[in-house]
Protein backbone atom coordinates (compact mmCIF):
# COMPACT_ATOMS: atom_id res chain seq x y z
CA UNK A 1 0.00 0.00 0.00
CA UNK A 2 2.89 2.51 0.84
CA UNK A 3 4.51 2.01 -2.39
CA UNK A 4 0.81 2.54 -4.03
CA UNK A 5 0.62 6.01 -1.88
CA UNK A 6 4.26 7.03 -3.45
CA UNK A 7 3.40 5.95 -7.02
CA UNK A 8 0.27 7.83 -6.58
CA UNK A 9 1.75 10.73 -5.13
CA UNK A 10 4.48 11.12 -7.75
CA UNK A 11 1.60 10.36 -10.86
CA UNK A 12 -0.22 13.57 -9.36
CA UNK A 13 3.16 15.87 -9.27
CA UNK A 14 3.99 15.28 -13.10
CA UNK A 15 -0.17 15.83 -13.91
CA UNK A 16 0.55 18.98 -11.94
CA UNK A 17 3.73 19.93 -13.97
CA UNK A 18 1.74 19.40 -16.74
CA UNK A 19 -1.36 21.38 -16.14
CA UNK A 20 0.97 23.97 -15.42
CA UNK A 21 2.78 24.12 -18.55
CA UNK A 22 0.95 26.49 -20.77
CA UNK A 23 4.06 27.38 -23.70
CA UNK A 24 2.55 26.65 -26.78
CA UNK A 25 2.83 23.73 -29.00
CA UNK A 26 5.78 23.33 -31.31
CA UNK A 27 4.29 22.34 -35.12
CA UNK A 28 4.77 18.94 -35.48
CA UNK A 29 7.49 17.59 -37.10
CA UNK A 30 7.93 16.02 -40.08
CA UNK A 31 6.76 12.16 -39.81
CA UNK A 32 9.58 10.08 -41.05
CA UNK A 33 8.91 6.84 -42.91
CA UNK A 34 7.66 3.39 -40.64
CA UNK A 35 6.71 0.44 -41.34
CA UNK A 36 3.10 -0.45 -41.27
CA UNK A 37 1.37 -1.38 -38.33
CA UNK A 38 -0.46 -4.17 -38.44
CA UNK A 39 -4.40 -4.06 -38.51
CA UNK A 40 -6.02 -4.26 -35.50
CA UNK A 41 -7.43 -7.18 -36.36
CA UNK A 42 -4.19 -9.20 -37.12
CA UNK A 43 -3.08 -8.41 -33.51
CA UNK A 44 -3.40 -11.08 -30.65
CA UNK A 45 -5.42 -9.86 -27.50
CA UNK A 46 -2.28 -10.07 -25.43
CA UNK A 47 -0.83 -7.32 -28.29
CA UNK A 48 -3.50 -4.87 -28.33
CA UNK A 49 -3.59 -4.95 -24.35
CA UNK A 50 0.21 -4.53 -24.30
CA UNK A 51 -0.16 -1.49 -26.99
CA UNK A 52 -3.16 -0.24 -25.11
CA UNK A 53 -0.76 0.38 -21.72
CA UNK A 54 1.77 0.98 -23.50
CA UNK A 55 -0.37 4.37 -25.02
CA UNK A 56 -1.60 4.93 -21.57
CA UNK A 57 2.51 4.98 -20.51
CA UNK A 58 3.40 7.52 -22.94
CA UNK A 59 0.27 9.95 -21.83
CA UNK A 60 1.19 10.06 -18.51
CA UNK A 61 5.03 10.27 -19.26
CA UNK A 62 4.98 13.06 -21.74
CA UNK A 63 4.75 15.72 -19.48
CA UNK A 64 8.34 14.26 -18.21
CA UNK A 65 9.85 13.09 -21.43
CA UNK A 66 12.88 15.19 -21.60
CA UNK A 67 13.61 13.54 -17.86
CA UNK A 68 13.79 10.32 -19.22
CA UNK A 69 15.92 7.88 -21.04
CA UNK A 70 13.66 5.59 -22.76
CA UNK A 71 15.70 2.64 -24.33
CA UNK A 72 16.76 2.73 -20.32
CA UNK A 73 13.25 2.96 -19.23
CA UNK A 74 12.11 0.22 -21.56
CA UNK A 75 15.09 -2.02 -20.76
CA UNK A 76 14.12 -1.90 -16.68
CA UNK A 77 10.85 -2.73 -17.63
CA UNK A 78 11.99 -5.57 -19.18
CA UNK A 79 14.47 -6.57 -16.46
CA UNK A 80 11.89 -6.27 -14.02
CA UNK A 81 9.36 -8.73 -15.47
CA UNK A 82 12.27 -11.13 -15.97
CA UNK A 83 13.46 -10.93 -12.18
CA UNK A 84 16.69 -9.51 -13.14
CA UNK A 85 18.90 -6.71 -11.21
CA UNK A 86 17.48 -3.35 -12.51
CA UNK A 87 20.43 -1.58 -11.79
CA UNK A 88 19.16 0.55 -8.42
CA UNK A 89 18.33 -0.77 -5.04
CA UNK A 90 14.94 -0.58 -3.35
CA UNK A 91 16.51 2.23 -1.15
CA UNK A 92 18.77 3.69 -3.81
CA UNK A 93 15.03 3.90 -6.20
CA UNK A 94 13.54 5.68 -3.25
CA UNK A 95 16.48 8.45 -2.93
CA UNK A 96 15.89 8.75 -6.61
CA UNK A 97 12.29 9.36 -6.09
CA UNK A 98 12.32 11.63 -3.39
CA UNK A 99 15.26 14.02 -5.56
CA UNK A 100 13.48 13.97 -8.76
CA UNK A 101 10.27 14.75 -6.88
CA UNK A 102 11.81 17.53 -5.36
CA UNK A 103 13.36 18.91 -8.78
CA UNK A 104 10.06 18.38 -10.24
CA UNK A 105 8.05 20.74 -7.74
CA UNK A 106 10.79 23.31 -7.70
CA UNK A 107 10.49 24.33 -11.68
CA UNK A 108 6.25 23.80 -11.04
CA UNK A 109 7.00 26.66 -8.56
CA UNK A 110 9.29 28.38 -11.27
CA UNK A 111 6.94 28.16 -14.00
CA UNK A 112 3.59 29.31 -11.73
CA UNK A 113 5.72 32.29 -10.56
CA UNK A 114 6.56 33.51 -14.04
CA UNK A 115 3.26 32.88 -15.03
CA UNK A 116 1.50 34.62 -12.33
CA UNK A 117 3.96 37.62 -13.14
CA UNK A 118 2.82 38.10 -16.31
CA UNK A 119 -0.99 37.17 -16.04
CA UNK A 120 -1.11 40.29 -13.09
CA UNK A 121 1.07 42.81 -15.90
CA UNK A 122 -1.36 41.67 -19.20
CA UNK A 123 -4.16 41.90 -16.94
CA UNK A 124 -3.26 45.44 -15.72
CA UNK A 125 -2.49 46.51 -19.03
CA UNK A 126 -5.85 45.17 -19.89
CA UNK A 127 -8.05 46.30 -17.41
CA UNK A 128 -6.37 50.22 -17.52
CA UNK A 129 -7.17 50.49 -21.38
CA UNK A 130 -11.07 49.13 -20.57
CA UNK A 131 -12.03 51.15 -17.67
CA UNK A 132 -11.71 53.97 -20.28
CA UNK A 133 -14.63 52.08 -22.45
CA UNK A 134 -18.05 53.52 -22.84
CA UNK A 135 -20.14 51.82 -19.58
CA UNK A 136 -17.66 50.59 -18.06
CA UNK A 137 -17.46 51.32 -14.33
CA UNK A 138 -14.99 50.24 -12.47
CA UNK A 139 -15.16 49.71 -8.58
CA UNK A 140 -12.75 50.15 -5.29
CA UNK A 141 -11.68 46.23 -5.44
CA UNK A 142 -10.74 46.90 -9.11
CA UNK A 143 -14.03 44.92 -10.56
CA UNK A 144 -14.90 46.41 -13.88
CA UNK A 145 -18.70 45.80 -14.77
CA UNK A 146 -20.92 46.96 -17.62
CA UNK A 147 -24.65 46.52 -17.34
CA UNK A 148 -25.58 44.64 -20.95
CA UNK A 149 -29.33 44.67 -19.54
CA UNK A 150 -31.22 45.92 -16.80
CA UNK A 151 -33.73 44.27 -14.19
CA UNK A 152 -35.87 45.50 -12.04
CA UNK A 153 -35.89 43.26 -9.63
CA UNK A 154 -34.22 42.51 -5.73
CA UNK A 155 -30.45 42.92 -5.60
CA UNK A 156 -28.95 39.44 -3.76
CA UNK A 157 -27.88 39.78 -0.36
CA UNK A 158 -24.33 37.66 0.35
CA UNK A 159 -26.41 35.51 2.35
CA UNK A 160 -28.49 34.45 -0.54
CA UNK A 161 -28.67 31.41 -2.89
CA UNK A 162 -29.28 32.75 -6.53
CA UNK A 163 -29.66 30.89 -9.84
CA UNK A 164 -27.17 31.99 -12.67
CA UNK A 165 -26.64 31.62 -16.35
CA UNK A 166 -23.26 32.36 -17.45
CA UNK A 167 -20.37 31.92 -19.23
CA UNK A 168 -16.52 32.37 -18.37
CA UNK A 169 -13.74 33.60 -20.93
CA UNK A 170 -10.03 34.12 -20.39
CA UNK A 171 -8.63 37.31 -22.30
CA UNK A 172 -7.65 35.49 -24.79
CA UNK A 173 -11.26 34.87 -25.77
CA UNK A 174 -10.71 31.51 -24.66
CA UNK A 175 -14.28 30.05 -22.95
CA UNK A 176 -13.20 28.06 -19.36
CA UNK A 177 -16.89 27.16 -18.29
CA UNK A 178 -21.05 28.03 -19.10
CA UNK A 179 -23.65 27.10 -17.80
CA UNK A 180 -25.15 27.61 -21.34
CA UNK A 181 -23.12 24.84 -22.95
CA UNK A 182 -24.36 22.54 -20.01
CA UNK A 183 -27.80 23.38 -20.65
CA UNK A 184 -28.91 24.35 -16.78
CA UNK A 185 -28.63 27.28 -14.89
CA UNK A 186 -26.39 27.18 -11.89
CA UNK A 187 -27.78 27.86 -8.11
CA UNK A 188 -25.14 28.54 -5.34
CA UNK A 189 -24.72 30.78 -2.15
CA UNK A 190 -23.54 34.05 -3.16
CA UNK A 191 -20.88 33.89 -0.20
CA UNK A 192 -19.41 30.31 -1.82
CA UNK A 193 -17.85 31.98 -4.61
CA UNK A 194 -14.81 33.90 -5.75
CA UNK A 195 -14.66 37.76 -4.44
CA UNK A 196 -15.54 39.49 -7.80
CA UNK A 197 -18.64 37.49 -8.29
CA UNK A 198 -19.29 38.23 -4.84
CA UNK A 199 -19.23 41.55 -5.51
CA UNK A 200 -20.42 42.06 -9.07
CA UNK A 201 -23.75 39.93 -8.09
CA UNK A 202 -25.09 41.96 -5.34
CA UNK A 203 -24.51 44.71 -7.75
CA UNK A 204 -27.70 42.99 -10.35
CA UNK A 205 -31.08 43.40 -10.04
CA UNK A 206 -32.87 40.12 -10.60
CA UNK A 207 -33.76 39.73 -14.97
CA UNK A 208 -30.86 41.77 -15.53
CA UNK A 209 -27.14 40.72 -17.31
CA UNK A 210 -23.65 42.08 -17.09
CA UNK A 211 -20.75 41.54 -17.62
CA UNK A 212 -17.67 41.41 -15.34
CA UNK A 213 -14.00 41.71 -15.82
CA UNK A 214 -12.23 40.25 -12.77
CA UNK A 215 -8.58 40.95 -11.89
CA UNK A 216 -6.34 37.71 -10.77
CA UNK A 217 -6.46 39.45 -6.75
CA UNK A 218 -10.26 39.09 -6.08
CA UNK A 219 -10.44 35.88 -8.71
CA UNK A 220 -9.09 32.67 -8.31
CA UNK A 221 -5.30 34.81 -6.77
CA UNK A 222 -2.23 33.18 -7.56
CA UNK A 223 -3.01 29.41 -7.13
CA UNK A 224 -5.82 29.39 -10.31
CA UNK A 225 -7.62 26.74 -11.34
CA UNK A 226 -5.62 24.43 -13.35
CA UNK A 227 -5.85 23.41 -15.98
CA UNK A 228 -7.67 26.00 -17.27
CA UNK A 229 -7.42 29.19 -14.86
CA UNK A 230 -3.94 30.13 -14.98
CA UNK A 231 -2.25 32.02 -11.83
CA UNK A 232 -3.78 35.54 -11.16
CA UNK A 233 -5.51 35.49 -14.58
CA UNK A 234 -7.56 38.27 -15.20
CA UNK A 235 -11.16 36.53 -16.24
CA UNK A 236 -14.40 37.50 -18.36
CA UNK A 237 -17.68 36.76 -17.67
CA UNK A 238 -21.10 37.17 -18.56
CA UNK A 239 -23.67 36.67 -16.02
CA UNK A 240 -27.95 36.66 -15.84
CA UNK A 241 -29.02 36.94 -12.49
CA UNK A 242 -32.36 34.62 -12.66
CA UNK A 243 -33.73 34.31 -9.74
CA UNK A 244 -32.52 34.40 -6.16
CA UNK A 245 -33.85 31.23 -4.38
CA UNK A 246 -36.16 30.74 -2.22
Amino acid sequence: MKAVLRSAALSALVLAVSAQAQAPAKPAAKPTAAAPAKPAGALTEKQKVSIMIGMDMVKSLEPIKDELDVAMLTRTIQAGFAGKPTGLTDAQAEQVKAAFMQRLQSKMSARQAQEAQTNQVEGQKFLAANKAKPGVRTTPSGLQYQILRPGAGAKPKSTDMVRVHYKGTLLNGEKFDSSYDRGQPAEFALNQVIQGWQEGLALMPVGSKFKFWIPGNIGYGPAGSPPRIGPNATLVFEVELLDIAK
